[in-house]
Protein backbone atom coordinates (compact mmCIF):
# COMPACT_ATOMS: atom_id res chain seq x y z
CA UNK A 1 0.00 0.00 0.00
CA UNK A 2 1.72 3.20 -1.16
CA UNK A 3 0.64 6.02 1.10
CA UNK A 4 1.28 9.94 -0.11
CA UNK A 5 1.16 12.77 2.24
CA UNK A 6 0.38 16.85 1.20
CA UNK A 7 1.76 19.17 3.66
CA UNK A 8 3.38 21.94 4.64
CA UNK A 9 5.33 20.00 7.40
CA UNK A 10 6.79 16.95 5.63
CA UNK A 11 9.34 15.82 8.30
CA UNK A 12 6.58 15.95 11.23
CA UNK A 13 5.96 11.94 10.21
CA UNK A 14 9.62 11.03 9.89
CA UNK A 15 9.76 9.90 14.10
CA UNK A 16 6.19 8.20 14.14
CA UNK A 17 7.00 6.20 10.55
CA UNK A 18 10.54 5.14 11.74
CA UNK A 19 9.36 2.94 15.32
CA UNK A 20 7.73 -0.33 15.78
CA UNK A 21 5.53 -2.09 13.49
CA UNK A 22 5.31 1.36 11.17
CA UNK A 23 8.83 0.63 10.61
CA UNK A 24 9.11 -3.11 9.89
CA UNK A 25 6.28 -2.79 7.53
CA UNK A 26 7.84 -0.41 5.55
CA UNK A 27 11.35 -2.19 5.65
CA UNK A 28 9.44 -5.12 4.47
CA UNK A 29 7.67 -3.55 1.32
CA UNK A 30 4.36 -3.92 2.94
CA UNK A 31 3.10 -0.13 2.78
CA UNK A 32 5.25 2.91 1.70
CA UNK A 33 4.69 6.38 3.14
CA UNK A 34 6.32 9.37 1.87
CA UNK A 35 5.52 12.73 2.39
CA UNK A 36 5.28 16.20 -0.30
CA UNK A 37 5.92 19.37 0.77
CA UNK A 38 3.31 21.24 -0.93
CA UNK A 39 5.91 24.72 -0.85
CA UNK A 40 7.64 22.69 -3.70
CA UNK A 41 4.98 23.73 -6.16
CA UNK A 42 5.26 27.59 -5.09
CA UNK A 43 6.17 29.55 -8.13
CA UNK A 44 7.23 32.55 -6.29
CA UNK A 45 10.21 33.86 -4.15
CA UNK A 46 8.78 33.56 -0.24
CA UNK A 47 7.10 30.01 -1.38
CA UNK A 48 3.71 31.43 -0.02
CA UNK A 49 1.38 28.48 0.48
CA UNK A 50 -1.43 30.75 1.84
CA UNK A 51 -3.80 34.00 1.79
CA UNK A 52 -5.95 35.93 3.19
CA UNK A 53 -9.89 34.95 3.00
CA UNK A 54 -11.72 36.45 0.01
CA UNK A 55 -15.05 38.01 1.75
CA UNK A 56 -12.64 38.92 4.99
CA UNK A 57 -12.68 37.15 8.14
CA UNK A 58 -9.73 35.67 10.66
CA UNK A 59 -6.57 33.56 9.92
CA UNK A 60 -5.42 32.33 6.26
CA UNK A 61 -6.37 29.71 3.76
CA UNK A 62 -3.85 27.45 2.25
CA UNK A 63 -4.07 28.08 -1.82
CA UNK A 64 -5.57 25.93 -4.20
CA UNK A 65 -2.28 26.10 -6.97
CA UNK A 66 0.48 24.69 -4.81
CA UNK A 67 -1.80 21.68 -4.11
CA UNK A 68 -3.21 20.65 -7.32
CA UNK A 69 0.32 20.93 -8.50
CA UNK A 70 2.05 18.87 -6.01
CA UNK A 71 -0.98 16.44 -6.14
CA UNK A 72 -0.37 16.32 -9.75
CA UNK A 73 2.97 15.59 -9.50
CA UNK A 74 2.33 11.76 -7.66
CA UNK A 75 2.61 9.09 -9.88
CA UNK A 76 -1.02 7.20 -9.06
CA UNK A 77 -1.94 3.58 -9.05
CA UNK A 78 -4.77 1.80 -11.12
CA UNK A 79 -6.75 2.02 -7.25
CA UNK A 80 -6.43 5.28 -5.93
CA UNK A 81 -7.46 7.76 -4.06
CA UNK A 82 -7.67 11.21 -2.97
CA UNK A 83 -8.76 12.05 0.89
CA UNK A 84 -9.03 15.50 2.44
CA UNK A 85 -8.74 15.76 6.09
CA UNK A 86 -11.15 18.36 7.41
CA UNK A 87 -13.11 19.32 9.94
CA UNK A 88 -16.27 19.22 7.77
CA UNK A 89 -15.19 15.26 7.00
CA UNK A 90 -16.87 12.14 7.60
CA UNK A 91 -15.91 10.84 11.16
CA UNK A 92 -13.80 8.44 10.15
CA UNK A 93 -14.71 4.26 11.39
CA UNK A 94 -13.28 0.71 11.81
CA UNK A 95 -15.28 0.09 8.33
CA UNK A 96 -13.77 2.87 6.64
CA UNK A 97 -10.31 1.48 7.62
CA UNK A 98 -11.37 -2.16 6.30
CA UNK A 99 -12.47 -0.66 3.03
CA UNK A 100 -9.95 2.05 2.11
CA UNK A 101 -7.53 -1.19 2.87
CA UNK A 102 -8.45 -2.62 -0.44
CA UNK A 103 -6.94 0.45 -2.39
CA UNK A 104 -3.47 0.26 -3.68
CA UNK A 105 -3.10 3.84 -2.80
CA UNK A 106 -4.27 6.69 -0.70
CA UNK A 107 -3.35 10.62 -1.21
CA UNK A 108 -3.94 12.86 1.99
CA UNK A 109 -4.59 16.89 1.32
CA UNK A 110 -3.93 17.72 5.56
CA UNK A 111 -5.30 20.87 5.77
CA UNK A 112 -3.81 24.08 7.97
CA UNK A 113 -4.86 27.34 9.38
CA UNK A 114 -8.64 28.43 8.38
CA UNK A 115 -8.47 25.91 5.98
CA UNK A 116 -8.07 25.46 2.11
CA UNK A 117 -9.55 26.97 -0.78
CA UNK A 118 -12.56 24.80 -1.82
CA UNK A 119 -11.51 24.27 -5.21
CA UNK A 120 -9.15 21.87 -4.09
CA UNK A 121 -12.23 19.71 -2.95
CA UNK A 122 -13.15 19.23 -7.13
CA UNK A 123 -10.15 16.86 -6.65
CA UNK A 124 -10.76 14.47 -3.54
CA UNK A 125 -12.90 11.44 -3.33
CA UNK A 126 -13.86 11.34 -0.23
CA UNK A 127 -13.28 13.37 3.15
CA UNK A 128 -12.33 12.59 6.87
CA UNK A 129 -12.06 13.99 10.85
CA UNK A 130 -11.41 11.72 13.21
CA UNK A 131 -13.15 13.46 16.02
CA UNK A 132 -15.63 16.67 16.70
CA UNK A 133 -12.58 18.36 18.14
CA UNK A 134 -10.39 20.99 16.75
CA UNK A 135 -6.31 20.05 15.48
CA UNK A 136 -3.94 22.38 14.23
CA UNK A 137 -4.08 20.89 11.04
CA UNK A 138 -4.35 17.69 9.10
CA UNK A 139 -1.14 15.77 9.86
CA UNK A 140 -2.37 13.78 13.11
CA UNK A 141 -5.28 12.93 11.40
CA UNK A 142 -3.50 11.64 8.29
CA UNK A 143 -0.78 9.28 10.83
CA UNK A 144 -4.35 7.92 12.40
CA UNK A 145 -5.76 6.86 9.15
CA UNK A 146 -2.72 5.40 7.99
CA UNK A 147 -2.13 3.54 10.97
CA UNK A 148 -6.00 2.56 11.20
CA UNK A 149 -5.55 1.53 7.39
CA UNK A 150 -2.62 -0.61 7.41
CA UNK A 151 -3.67 -2.75 10.20
CA UNK A 152 -5.76 -4.58 7.59
CA UNK A 153 -3.48 -4.99 5.45
CA UNK A 154 -1.94 -8.52 5.46
CA UNK A 155 1.34 -8.92 7.07
CA UNK A 156 1.11 -5.87 8.75
CA UNK A 157 0.18 -6.97 12.23
CA UNK A 158 1.83 -10.67 11.80
CA UNK A 159 -0.87 -12.40 13.58
CA UNK A 160 -4.19 -12.06 11.95
CA UNK A 161 -6.18 -13.03 14.92
CA UNK A 162 -5.18 -9.88 16.40
CA UNK A 163 -7.06 -8.12 13.83
CA UNK A 164 -10.20 -10.18 14.10
CA UNK A 165 -10.24 -9.82 17.94
CA UNK A 166 -9.53 -5.85 17.52
CA UNK A 167 -11.54 -3.62 19.25
CA UNK A 168 -14.58 -1.75 17.46
CA UNK A 169 -14.62 -5.27 15.07
CA UNK A 170 -18.08 -6.24 14.35
CA UNK A 171 -16.89 -9.26 17.02
CA UNK A 172 -15.61 -6.88 19.40
CA UNK A 173 -17.48 -3.81 20.26
CA UNK A 174 -15.13 -2.58 22.96
CA UNK A 175 -11.96 -4.01 23.90
CA UNK A 176 -12.05 -6.63 27.16
CA UNK A 177 -9.64 -5.90 30.41
CA UNK A 178 -6.08 -7.68 29.80
CA UNK A 179 -4.00 -8.95 32.91
CA UNK A 180 -0.57 -9.93 32.91
CA UNK A 181 2.03 -10.68 35.74
CA UNK A 182 2.24 -10.47 38.37
CA UNK A 183 -1.24 -12.38 39.61
CA UNK A 184 -1.57 -10.15 42.96
CA UNK A 185 -0.66 -6.30 42.93
CA UNK A 186 -1.50 -4.47 46.12
CA UNK A 187 -4.37 -5.69 47.23
CA UNK A 188 -5.88 -6.49 43.39
CA UNK A 189 -6.02 -9.89 41.87
CA UNK A 190 -5.97 -11.21 38.27
CA UNK A 191 -9.84 -12.49 37.82
CA UNK A 192 -9.61 -16.17 38.42
CA UNK A 193 -11.13 -17.55 35.22
CA UNK A 194 -7.88 -16.27 33.46
CA UNK A 195 -6.28 -18.85 35.30
CA UNK A 196 -8.27 -21.75 34.74
CA UNK A 197 -7.19 -22.84 31.14
CA UNK A 198 -10.88 -23.12 29.83
CA UNK A 199 -10.70 -21.31 27.00
CA UNK A 200 -14.58 -21.35 26.24
CA UNK A 201 -15.36 -19.75 29.98
CA UNK A 202 -12.04 -17.44 29.08
CA UNK A 203 -13.77 -16.27 25.78
CA UNK A 204 -17.63 -16.08 27.36
CA UNK A 205 -15.95 -13.76 30.40
CA UNK A 206 -13.96 -11.35 27.76
CA UNK A 207 -17.08 -10.96 26.00
CA UNK A 208 -19.24 -10.19 28.93
CA UNK A 209 -16.63 -7.21 30.19
CA UNK A 210 -16.22 -5.61 26.31
CA UNK A 211 -17.91 -2.14 27.14
CA UNK A 212 -16.62 0.93 27.88
CA UNK A 213 -14.47 2.38 30.75
CA UNK A 214 -16.13 3.92 33.78
CA UNK A 215 -14.34 5.97 36.07
CA UNK A 216 -15.95 6.63 39.34
CA UNK A 217 -15.42 9.30 41.70
CA UNK A 218 -14.42 6.52 44.31
CA UNK A 219 -11.71 4.94 42.20
CA UNK A 220 -10.04 8.44 41.45
CA UNK A 221 -9.84 8.88 45.02
CA UNK A 222 -7.54 5.74 45.79
CA UNK A 223 -9.42 2.29 45.05
CA UNK A 224 -8.24 0.06 43.48
CA UNK A 225 -8.90 -0.25 39.75
CA UNK A 226 -11.03 -3.58 39.47
CA UNK A 227 -12.84 -3.40 42.94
Amino acid sequence: MQFDILTIFPHIFDSYCDESMMKRARAQGIIAVESHDIRSATTDSHNTVDDSPYGGGPGMVLKVEPIIATLRSITRKSRSKVILLSPRGKQFTQKDAARLSLEDQLIFICGRYEGIDERVVTYIDEAYSVGPYVLSGGELPAMVIIEAVSRHIPGFLGKEDSLREETFSETVPYEYPQYTRPEFFEDMVVPEVLLSGNHAEITAWRKSQAKPITISKEKTEGKGVNE
